[in-house]
């Protein structure tokens, strides 16, 4: 399941671990950042919205963040600090596999050697269709894995010439678009995915070498405008041809879509100092914050989870008739409240997985 379909099962009845940092290196700004890319991730899940990736790209915003903080991490030997991803990483995918794998496994599925994905997810992890809304969205883990085994060889180029490879990295997916088309499997989506958000992960190098920062206001902003625009038009030009305008299903208009959306909020924060400081006064949306930062990687994999689950529970809503009369029971916001307690529920039985991960001290909540 490549870049292209990322939305395709999303009817219901595309990160903290990447950071090595303390509490006091937090950055509020990012943190905000990270937060609202989960809930845009949660409520497009929910209602499907085509335009949601318009207003707010949350994958592209994600893997820049995640560059951001690989290549401050790379000032240690890169052997290190793949190994801390990957510590990091692994340990709730596995937790979160093990039910998914055995759900599908007692209704009659069985896996292969392909299994393997379901420990490295280097590929995409097999499954059945029965449980595909559930797996679907491991191809940002797989996409994120690679990234971070190729950071110490996209770092050293990009430090050779900043401004020409990032430039140059919206290429590949110009390639892959026009020029040659990429196998249907397993290495051809791992590849599109790669392509369309190589532009943001290497834009997040750029903000922590202090290349946005440098850069001249008039040409960052008319060049990201000007990928705004070609990622705008492509999506709506080609619209017959996709059945839809929804960036998730249209590689070549994510990426440069999330270039120029993605480039202004980094260059914000580099040239301009844009910071969310301020959240420190409002003290229960600072710590909600502090949460989804703390538990983005069960919030991400659970999501769709709580979904799934939140269906048949309403259903069960129906039974009583006082939740039958003044419940919204047939409401998408209400399944999405129900599915945000389950993501809570989640979070509090499986989040501290996290916290051993990270090699801290399980908490309930951070």
């Amino acid at each position: 399941m490549g870049a292209h379909s990322k939305g395709a099962v999303r009817t219901v009845r595309t990160v903290r671990g990447e950071g090595d940092a303390g509490p006091a290196a937090r950055d509020r700004y990012f943190d905000t950042l990270r937060a609202l890319a989960l809930v845009r991730v949660v409520a497009y899940h929910a209602f499907g919205w085509a335009w949601a990736g318009l207003v707010f790209p949350a994958m592209g915003v994600m893997f820049g963040l995640a560059g951001t903080l690989m290549a401050r991490s790379l000032r240690r030997p890169a052997g290190a600090v793949i190994r801390s991803r990957l510590r990091r990483l692994l340990p709730p995918f596995w937790c979160w596999g093990l039910f998914v794998v055995g759900a599908m496994m007692v209704r009659g599925w069985m896996p292969g050697w392909q299994l393997v994905y379901w420990v490295v997810p280097l590929g995409d992890p097999p499954g059945s269709a029965w449980g595909e809304q559930a797996w679907e969205i491991l191809w940002y883990l797989r996409t994120y894995l690679w990234f971070v085994l190729l950071s110490p060889l996209l770092l050293r180029l990009f430090r050779l010439a900043p401004v020409p490879v990032l430039l140059l990295s919206l290429a590949p997916i110009a390639v892959l678009q026009f020029l040659w088309q990429p196998p249907d499997d397993r290495f051809g989506t791992g590849l599109l995915d790669l392509a369309t958000y190589l532009f943001c992960w290497v834009l997040g190098f750029a903000h922590r070498d202090g290349v946005l920062a440098r850069l001249k206001p008039l040409p960052v902003v008319v060049l990201s405008l000007a990928a705004l625009a070609c990622g705008a038009w492509y999506a709506f030009a080609h619209r017959a041809e996709y059945g839809t305008y929804d960036l998730d299903d249209i590689p070549f208009a994510q990426a440069f879509w999330s270039a120029g959306f993605v480039t202004l909020l980094m260059y914000s924060k580099a040239r301009l100092g844009a910071d969310f400081s301020g959240l420190v006064r409002l003290r229960r949306l600072d710590r909600l914050v502090t949460v989804f930062n703390a538990r983005a990687v069960t919030v991400y994999l659970w999501h769709e989870l709580a979904l799934v689950l939140a269906v048949p529970l309403i259903d069960r809503l129906w039974d009583v008739p006082a939740f039958e009369a003044y419940l919204p029971l047939e409401s998408q916001w209400f399944l999405l409240g129900v599915g945000w307690v389950l993501i809570a529920v989640f979070v509090l039985l499986f989040g501290w997985v996290e916290d051993v991960a990270a090699r801290k001290r399980a908490r309930l909540l951070p």
